[in-house]
């Protein structure tokens, strides 16, 4: 598999949890409560598959790679994906921390529910530049030997940085996010 498939492929899981987080977010608007420990598994989420392991691929090495093909990391479509990238761990952030107030301060809830919608937009827009812009440019940039040296790192990642089985039990995870209600 090419690297930029195992990326689109991570991008379907998360996708099936900004389905579950927008059903939550529409939920928080209709009732004004707020499920402080699914929200606080979603973060988890966000966090670690979707950044530690999923924009970490990207920044670490196919950015990389792309940029010692030529590629400028400051203008175009890699530093638009590195601004998005910091866009969204600020609402990540953000969430995480109002959580802990929601049980004293009720503004905390509707905040919540902003930047998730605002990171829920974001992040779709930003998959499907990748998908659909970013990806073929770097499957038309990167030779065999790029192709298959990414594909050997990200392996590696996943076996040494990320750890065994965690990125299986954070696939589990989205499905019980978008399963459950």
């Amino acid at each position: 598999m090419k690297p930029t498939e195992t990326l689109m492929h991570e991008h379907k899981i998360i996708l099936l949890v900004l389905d579950a987080a927008e059903r939550e977010a529409r939920r928080m608007g209709e009732t004004g409560q707020v499920r402080v420990e699914r929200l606080e598994q979603m973060v988890d989420f966000f966090r670690n598959f979707a950044d530690r392991c999923h924009h970490a691929k990207e920044e670490k090495l196919l950015f990389v790679r792309m940029e010692e093909r030529g590629m400028s990391r400051e203008a175009g479509p890699i530093g638009v994906m590195l601004y998005e990238h910091d866009l969204g761990r600020g609402h990540v952030r953000a969430i995480a921390e109002l959580l802990p107030q929601v049980a004293n301060n009720p503004a905390a809830g509707r905040e919540i529910q902003q930047h998730l919608e605002d990171y829920i937009r974001l992040l779709r827009d930003h998959i499907y530049k990748e998908d659909y812009i970013l990806y073929p440019m770097a499957d038309q940039l990167l030779s065999p030997e790029d192709q298959k040296a990414l594909e050997e790192a990200f392996v590696r990642v996943e076996r040494e940085e990320i750890g065994e089985g965690v990125h299986e039990r954070y696939v589990e995870l989205a499905h019980a996010l978008a399963g459950g209600e």
